[in-house]
């Protein structure tokens, strides 16, 4: 992000939190609640939102080197996304070409060959078909027209793209739309991925994405863990298209008004989240980086399912390592990446992490799971969203327009 544009986002971060002021969307929209319950309308999404159209499996430190691989079968298809020798990002359906069978069981690993567990059909990590066990009984194949099924995969501004279709297209400067530039600038070639969280709820998918549109409920419901670390009622937002920047302060943003301008950086003072339609929620704070992709079950509106990958800067943990070196933190050379320990030792990557382990699940999630029982009862017709909320009105008219359906109505008590 450009430093001016920084400064602007800082400056009027100061002035909400000086002023007791917060984000004005002007108008209170209510939301019909047979979106999170219609089966109907569930299909549509997940034909619509998922299954035909691109999706963002991870970012590059997902496959940090030749040989690495990941697995995914979090939109209906199932993914073996790979790294070749020439460092040139693929994906398959992970499937023999004899029988189907899931070719690829781990989650994530390091290998050059596949081997089918069901017969041994062998492949590369390039998806060609290489070996058949017993082919003098087999029969003729042609293996070169009998490689993996290949899925349109792009790898641009360290982000990886996969279509479920195989005659899908992927335009990610279509995807990103006025915020390419701005999320090449954050450089994601230096993040490296630590681990990933699976968070399996009953809750609809719009609900999971609903908890991170305000931090409104931040000094109410997090009353004792992120209101220690965050300002609540403080947002600076802008939308792109079909995708926003939302920006909240830390409460180390008040370290930086004893600094020069020119030193101040985002990432000191606030966490910037940027939403992807239709349901990445990409938040950056200093030295790491949080991706939730958020899933419906394409058969249940009323269960999603998130994965929260974890990515920490190499310079951070860098310094965690030469800390441990010089004796300032208890870690052995064994725990060089023990996270719980990380984040002990370094409080910044504590204060973006927590929002990912206990805090969703347990707080958000489990508000969301008690709203889902409500709207399931028929009660309620439609809920709110406040003036101080506009995050939520951008992303239920974003689903709305691309269905088809008129925007949300004002809410006009």
């Amino acid at each position: 992000m450009e430093h001016a544009k920084q400064l602007e986002i800082l400056d009027d971060l100061f002035r909400m939190i000086d002023n007791h002021e917060n984000v004005d969307a002007g108008v209170l929209r209510q939301n019909p609640t047979d979106v999170y319950v219609d089966p109907d309308l569930a299909k549509t999404e997940w034909t619509q939102f998922f299954r035909n159209h691109p999706q963002m499996i991870g970012l590059s430190g997902e496959l940090p080197e030749p040989g690495s691989f990941l697995t995914t079968n979090d939109f209906g298809v199932p993914v073996l996304a790979t790294r070749d020798r020439d460092g040139k990002f693929h994906a398959f359906v992970n499937a023999c070409r004899h029988r189907g069978s899931r070719l690829v069981q781990e989650k994530r690993g390091k290998a050059r060959n596949f081997a089918c567990p069901f017969h041994f059909w062998g492949y590369n990590n390039q998806g060609e078909l290489t070996s058949i066990p017993e082919d003098q009984h087999f029969g003729q194949v042609d293996k070169s027209c009998m490689g993996l099924v290949r899925l349109p995969a792009v790898e641009k501004h360290n982000m990886l793209w996969v279509h479920p279709q195989p005659d899908g297209v992927i335009d990610v400067s279509a995807l990103l739309g006025d915020l390419e530039q701005e999320i090449a600038e954050w450089h994601f070639d230096s993040m490296v991925f630590m681990d990933e969280t699976t968070i399996d709820k009953r809750l609809n998918w719009k609900l999971a994405n609903d908890t991170f549109g305000e931090t409104y409920h931040f000094s109410r419901l997090h009353k004792r863990t992120l209101n220690n670390i965050f300002y609540g009622d403080a947002l600076h937002y802008e939308t792109f298209g079909r995708n926003h920047r939302f920006t909240f302060p830390s409460r180390r943003i008040d370290l930086l008004r004893e600094m020069p301008r020119d030193e101040w950086n985002i990432t000191h003072g606030a966490i910037t989240l940027y939403y992807l339609f239709p349901n990445i929620q990409l938040i950056l704070g200093r030295g790491t980086v949080n991706l939730v992709k958020i899933y419906p079950d394409g058969t249940n509106p009323s269960r999603s399912i998130s994965k929260v990958g974890h990515y920490f800067s190499r310079r951070l943990l860098e310094a965690k390592q030469e800390a441990a070196a010089e004796g300032a933190a208890e870690l052995a050379a064994e725990d060089a990446y023990n996270l719980e320990k990380v984040l002990t030792t370094l409080p910044d990557i504590k204060a973006t992490s927590e929002v990912f382990d206990s805090t969703i699940e347990q707080e958000d999630y489990a508000m969301g799971e008690g709203t889902q029982q409500a709207v399931e009862s028929g009660a309620l017709p439609y809920l709110i969203f406040g003036r101080n909320e506009p995050a939520l009105h951008h992303m239920h008219n974003s689903y709305r327009a691309a269905l088809g359906q008129p925007p949300l109505e004002e809410y006009k008590g």
